[in-house]
């Protein structure tokens, strides 16, 4: 299928009668539609005193709104959407350090965000609903609201399209400033390896604050002509009505989605079965081979597992469709740029040489915002450091065997969290685990690990260490092992090692 550099030219693909944007018990909007309010908002922002380089912060719930008004603002500046569960203190962070000259909210927004805004002398800019279809809006944007009226123009393959931070876990959070060029080679990369066509409808559940909702739930679908069904955000809840209401072809989720999802499949099996699903999709994490089989056999799909991250624009590699090779544990082949394995002096590693995983390519971005030590040190011979340690076979077929910072490091023995979290969810009363490093001290580090038991099913510290000394080595077998509820996440419901210990009262 054709590619593209802008996400005007992007926009250009759908046909006008086909429907682009849907949503929970609303009339959805047309290609013509949209194109009509990215116009329109292009317009209104142009007048204000936004252009071409400008940024302008985002915050508005996850829906067609927040959608449709990514992907305008996307179309003439840089678009930099933020969190609205954010408090004062992370608007101001963020708001600032964007240098945003605009901030885009839904009218009569409550968000502290708006405070701050004020506060620093951005401009503040209110969403309100037009009569085009669920998503279409108009922007009450006074001329001249961010200065002299900017240039009327569009986007440039150069120009920056999207604005994020990196998650900060363990450090600063770092600007990725992603191109035009960037996140519609990215777009089309996921197009493609999934095989999108303008028949395909997605069940968007991810929030589109985030890299992976923003490129594989809305921008792939939007490339190749196709609808996305528009939610809240992920309900575990609602998600089988969505299901039933949207019809989809395929969703794509974070493995704790999934594992949620499926934990609820049993009550709502005929509407899994008057809904079949072309494929499902994994991605921003690793998920577990046995939620992968589980998926399967409920869905009577294929998982298709995918990796990705903010400064790839998303998507770097991805098992195959039906009837290429699929393989559990890995997360397939280059899909999008070049993926190599890259030793710490820099060497490219031949098959089977566990190293850091590298990449370059179209999608990938060309370094971190104001900040050259971090780009001295992610960078090596034109190769971007992916901070992951990985595997490549002969095949090409690629294996994250951890985040380097998230290996643990017993007294020297070297050990890989999902290792272990594997072996724990082969146990039957295991549900969902995380394996994260607990402070030591004699041996800096040791191994814990949370876990959520299945409903109805019961195992003793004592017996679940047992049953994983069974299957590894000693200094691998965890310590401790807390049972929780729930475990806590990230804001993309992403699991998170990093900090756990101190989280959970260990540090």
């Amino acid at each position: 299928m054709k590619r593209f550099s802008t996400l005007l030219e992007l926009l250009a693909v759908g046909a006008d009668d086909a429907i682009a944007l849907a949503a929970p018990a609303c009339p959805p909007l047309t290609y013509r539609g949209l194109r009509a309010t990215v116009a329109r908002c292009v317009g209104r922002l142009n007048a204000a005193g936004v252009g071409r380089g400008d940024r302008v912060a985002i915050v508005l719930p996850n829906g067609p709104e927040m959608a449709a008004a990514f992907v305008a603002i996307a179309s003439c500046s840089a678009a930099a959407p933020l969190n609205p569960a954010y408090r004062a203190d992370e608007f101001d962070f963020y708001l600032s350090d964007l240098n945003s000259k605009a901030l885009v909210v839904e009218r009569g927004s409550q968000s502290p965000a708006v405070e701050v805004a004020r506060r620093r002398g951005i401009a503040v800019i209110e969403v309100a609903p037009a009569a085009d279809g669920v998503g279409a809006f108009d922007l009450q944007a006074p001329a001249g609201a961010c200065g002299a009226p900017a240039a009327a123009s569009m986007a440039q393959s150069g120009d920056v399209a999207l604005i994020l931070h990196t998650s900060g876990t363990t450090s600063r959070p770092k600007i990725v400033p992603l191109t035009q060029a960037n996140v519609c080679a990215s777009a089309c990369n996921v197009r493609d390896t999934v095989a999108l066509t303008s028949s395909d409808r997605g069940l968007n559940i991810m929030p589109l604050f985030h890299i992976h909702g923003l490129i594989a739930g809305l921008l792939a679908p939007l490339a190749a002509g196709g609808s996305i069904f528009c939610t809240p955000g992920f309900n575990a809840l609602k998600f089988f009505g969505w299901m039933q209401e949207a019809r989809p072809t395929w969703y794509t989720a974070v493995p704790t989605m999934h594992q949620t999802i499926v934990a609820r499949a049993a009550q709502n099996r005929e509407i899994i079965a008057a809904n079949p699903l072309r494929f499902i999709r994994s991605s921003s994490s690793s998920i577990p081979p046995q939620v992968i089989h589980e998926l399967e056999q409920v869905f009577d799909a294929p998982l298709i597992e995918s990796y990705g991250m903010t400064e790839a624009a998303h998507q770097m590699a991805s098992n195959p469709l039906p009837p290429r090779k699929r393989i559990p544990g890995s997360v397939g082949l280059a899909a999008g740029p070049e993926v190599a394995i890259m030793d710490e002096a820099g060497t490219l590693l031949p098959p089977h040489s566990t190293g850091e995983i590298v990449i370059r390519g179209p999608n990938v971005t060309a370094g971190y915002e104001n900040n050259p030590q971090a780009n001295a040190e992610a960078f090596t011979n034109g190769w971007f450091r992916t901070g992951d340690q990985g595997v490549m076979d002969a095949e090409g077929y690629l294996s994250i065997t951890g985040r380097l910072k998230e290996i643990i490091n017993r007294g020297g023995e070297k050990v890989s969290p999902r290792e272990v979290d594997e072996v724990l969810m082969d146990h039957p009363a295991v549900q969902q685990v995380v394996t994260f490093a607990i402070p030591h001290e004699k041996l800096g580090e040791d191994v814990g690990a949370a876990v959520v038991l299945r409903e109805g099913q019961s195992v003793s510290e004592k017996d679940l260490r047992a049953f994983a000394a069974t299957r590894l080595a000693d200094f691998k077998v965890p310590r401790r092992i807390l049972f929780l509820d729930e475990i806590p996440k990230g804001a993309t419901g992403k699991l998170q090692r990093i900090g756990l210990a101190a989280k959970l009262g260990l540090a």
